[in-house]
C-alpha cells in the first residue's frame, strides 16, 4: 500500500486506474461501498484501484475554528483502504491552492494529468472545485474528454436511515457506541502517542497509558470498555477514562486507558484504543478510596463485557 500526494505525478505502475473520491472520514458503510466498487471495476480490468481522500477536513480550511471532528486519522485510513483491497492512497493536501481550483481546473490539473486516471466513482452527492462548483454530473460530462469515466454510489441505509459521518458523530457524543459501531462496522478507535502523564493512576494500582485527543471527535466523556491494539499487533482488553478527569485538579483532557493484566512500558508507542462500550459518565470522587471502588467495579464490569 503506497501513500501518495495528490499534486504530483502519480508512478507509472498506478497510471490508467480506477479511483474512489472522497473525504472518506470514518470510512463508514456508504465510503466503503463506493471503496468496493472502486476495487471491484479495477480488478475486473486489471487496473489499479486508488482511494483519494482530503487532508486536513475541507472543513478545517474553510472553518478552523470548528471544534474537532475527525473519525479517522491518515494512519487509519491507510490501513482501512489497504484491508479493503486498496493500491495506492492518494491525499490531496486541502490548502488555499487546492481550494481555488475550478472544477474544470481540479478534473485537469489533479485526475487527468497528475493521476491519469481511467475512471472515478464517488458518492451521488460529492461536489468538488472553487465554491463547490463540480458535481456528479460535471464528472459524468468532463470526464470522457480527459480520457476517463464516471460512476456514483448511492446512499446506503440502515436501521431506516441512511448512514452518515454526521450520524455516526452524534452517536459518538451521546455515548452511543452500539450505533457508531454498525455504522462504522467496527469500533471508533483513537490512535496517538503514550505520553507521560502525573502517575497518580499507579499509585492506586491503576496505572494507564495517557493518550492526547488531538483532532479527534470528542465523544461523550466517561467511561469506556475498550480494547487497545499496541504496536507489535497485540490486542489488550482494558478501561478507559475519557475526559477531563474531575476528581484531579487541574482538569486536563485525555484519553486513559488501564489495560488489564498488563505490566509493560508503552511510553512513546504509538497504540490505538477501540471505545467498546460506554459505563458511565465522568464523576468527581472525595477521595482516592471511592474512586478506587468505584474503579474497581468498572473494570469488573467491562470485563464482563469484554469476554
Amino acid at each position: 500500500m503506497q501513500r501518495l500526494d495528490g499534486g504530483a505525478s502519480i508512478p507509472p505502475h498506478l497510471a490508467k486506474g480506477i479511483v474512489a473520491l472522497g473525504n472518506f472520514d470514518g470510512f463508514h458503510l456508504g465510503h466503503q461501498a463506493a471503496v468496493a466498487r472502486a476495487i471491484a471495476w479495477a480488478k475486473a480490468e486489471g487496473r489499479p484501484a486508488l482511494v483519494a481522500t482530503f487532508d486536513p477536513h475541507p472543513v478545517r480550511h474553510f472553518r478552523p475554528d470548528t471544534p474537532p471532528f475527525r473519525l479517522t486519522t491518515l494512519d487509519q485510513r491507510e490501513r482501512l483502504f489497504a484491508e479493503a483491497g486498496a493500491d495506492a492512497m492518494i491525499v490531496f493536501h486541502f490548502d488555499g491552492d487546492l481550494a481555488g481550483l475550478t472544477a474544470e481546473d481540479f478534473i485537469a490539473e489533479r485526475l487527468e494529468r497528475a493521476l491519469q486516471i481511467a475512471g472515478v466513482v464517488t458518492g451521488e452527492d460529492f461536489t468538488f472545485g472553487k465554491a463547490k462548483g463540480g458535481t456528479v454530473a460535471t464528472l459524468a460530462a468532463r470526464g470522457p474528454v480527459h480520457g476517463f469515466r464516471a460512476e456514483t454510489v448511492g446512499p446506503v441505509a440502515l436501521d431506516g436511515e441512511t448512514v452518515s459521518s454526521t450520524r455516526i458523530r452524534d452517536a459518538l457524543r451521546a455515548g452511543d457506541m452500539a450505533t457508531a459501531t454498525r455504522l462504522l462496522t467496527r469500533p471508533f478507535a483513537i490512535q496517538g502517542v503514550v505520553q507521560h502523564g502525573d502517575k497518580v493512576g499507579r499509585t492506586i494500582g491503576y496505572p494507564t497509558a495517557n493518550i492526547d485527543m488531538g483532532k479527534y471527535l470528542r465523544p461523550a466523556y466517561g467511561i469506556y470498555a475498550v480494547t487497545g491494539r499496541l504496536d507489535d499487533g497485540r490486542i489488550l482488553n482494558g478501561a478507559a477514562n475519557l475526559g477531563i478527569r474531575p476528581s484531579f485538579d487541574p482538569p486536563k483532557e485525555l484519553l486513559e486507558p488501564f489495560f488489564f493484566d498488563f505490566a509493560g512500558d508503552l511510553y512513546g508507542q504509538t497504540i490505538e484504543v477501540a471505545l467498546i462500550d460506554y459505563l458511565r459518565p465522568e464523576a468527581k470522587f472525595d477521595s482516592l478510596d471511592a474512586l478506587t471502588t468505584q474503579m474497581d467495579a468498572d473494570c469488573a464490569r467491562a470485563r464482563e463485557i469484554l469476554k
